[in-house]
């Protein structure tokens, strides 16, 4: 039985697998370690094989929690629920000790869904294996053990499923962790920085916390990497589609989900553009709106006494200020201090002629569209984004700004998340090896 079991689950790290002998008597024991609760089979099954109070052999018979398992073509279906599997003299048994989460895990708080499941990966990296193997039960899940940190020696897992995994990706990956050579590791931002994000205008790898993200990811022939201490796992490589698609767009209609995504798209481009636009058709186009619109818009700037590009850092630094207060205070008050705050700055501002209220309205428009993206890692990305597009707006106008945008789509097109086309669009990708098989079925 365990040489099969063996094969079976070549690349999983937690089975465990044990010969017990007690006189005449050879017992053979597998079960998934992360899936299981060891104080469960060390009570029903290593405390009573080594007492011998009862014949183990009768005990197994005539207790009902011993399951006779007779098919082997069911073996891994049943240790991936959380079974133990037992073989006493050539009969197989199955005992439930599975180790179910529930309320031991945090609820989700930096990705929100109203539909998906509420908890949250768990600092605890076998906890976090039993979370995802709960949801992904195959025994195509292989799990690599690691240590990163030349003084810390963090423990680190790889999660992926070897029949849909790139193998081409996987062994750019294993290459990259075998280069790093930081002193410590203590959180998965730390890991990312060291795997190349660390000078990048836009993320390659995507940070989350939640389960359904991660078994989709391995679903999708992606790799996982975990790390102990951190509640938030790696999913490599990304897409820019993979940000910009939220989890719940899983659990709504076709045409709910294509419209979000849209709507997602327009907010990216309205709070990267709209700063830079506002200063290109102030100072240098204005016959680009009708002329009682700009008319109105002059007549707001009347008693703002600088050119508009000051305006405009004034309010970006305002917003930016607030984002940043709503993030450090406590919680319970960080969010009436800054709509507050926002509120009072604003019209104040405008009152004093400091900016124009057209400006406020930008300023929002940004500020909301931002909060749009739903992986926030990508949402800090967009928000520098506006910043260097302001530059060529105050010297060139609107042809700045095209040329600023083009040169961001270049760079876009030209990144690569480990040997993948970063820049896709629409349509989640999926490894070749999966594409192959699907055709194969078909």
């Amino acid at each position: 039985m365990l040489n099969r079991i063996q094969t079976l689950f070549a690349e999983a790290r937690d089975l465990t697998m044990n010969r017990l002998q007690n006189g005449p008597l050879i017992v053979e024991l597998a079960y998934i370690e992360s899936l299981c609760d060891e104080s469960k089979v060390s009570d029903f099954i290593l405390v009573p094989f080594t007492k011998q109070e009862i014949p183990f052999e009768e005990m197994v018979q005539h207790d009902p929690s011993f399951i006779r398992l007779d098919d082997p073509a069911k073996w891994a279906e049943t240790l991936l629920h959380g079974f133990a599997l037992l073989q006493v003299n050539s009969r197989i048994y199955k005992l439930d000790v599975a180790r179910i989460i529930r309320n031991e895990n945090p609820q989700t708080m930096v990705e929100t869904v109203i539909m998906g499941p509420q908890i949250a990966l768990s600092e605890d990296l076998i906890d976090s294996i039993n979370i995802i193997r709960s949801r992904y039960p195959s025994e195509e899940l292989a799990i690599e053990e690691r240590t990163v940190g030349t003084q810390s020696k963090t423990r680190m897992t790889l999660v992926y499923d070897k029949h849909r995994v790139d193998a081409t990706v996987l062994s750019h990956i294993r290459a990259k962790l075998e280069r790093i050579s930081d002193p410590s590791y203590t959180a998965a931002g730390e890991l990312v920085r060291s795997l190349g994000d660390r000078y990048r205008l836009f993320p390659s790898m995507m940070i989350t916390e939640r389960p359904d993200r991660v078994c989709s990811g391995i679903g999708d022939g992606k790799v996982i990497l975990l790390l102990q201490g951190s509640m938030f796992a790696i999913i490599l490589p990304a897409t820019f589609f993979d940000f910009l698609h939220a989890i719940d767009d899983e659990y709504d209609s076709f045409w709910m989900t294509r419209t979000m995504i849209l709507l997602r798209y327009m907010a990216v481009a309205f709070t990267v553009t709209l700063p830079a636009l506002y200063v290109a058709i102030m100072s240098y186009n204005p016959e680009l709106f009708r002329v009682q619109l700009t008319f109105s818009i002059a007549g707001s700037r009347t008693a703002v006494p600088y050119p508009s590009f000051i305006e405009v850092f004034i309010m970006l630094f305002m917003i930016e200020a607030l984002i940043e207060a709503s993030v450090r205070l406590p919680k319970y008050i960080g969010s009436t201090a800054t709509t507050v705050g926002g509120l009072i700055l604003g019209q104040a501002a405008q009152q004093a002629g400091l900016v124009s209220s057209i400006m406020i309205i930008v300023t929002s428009v940004v500020a909301i569209s931002n909060f749009v993206i739903p992986v926030n890692n990508m949402s800090t990305a967009i928000r520098f984004l506006k910043y260097p597009l302001i530059v060529p707006a105050i010297f060139f106008g609107i042809s700045g700004v095209t040329i600023g945008l083009f040169c961001y789509l270049v760079y876009l097109a030209d990144l690569r998340s480990f040997g993948k086309p970063y820049f896709r669009l629409f349509g989640k990708q999926r490894s070749l090896s999966t594409d192959i098989g699907q055709v194969s079925q078909e």
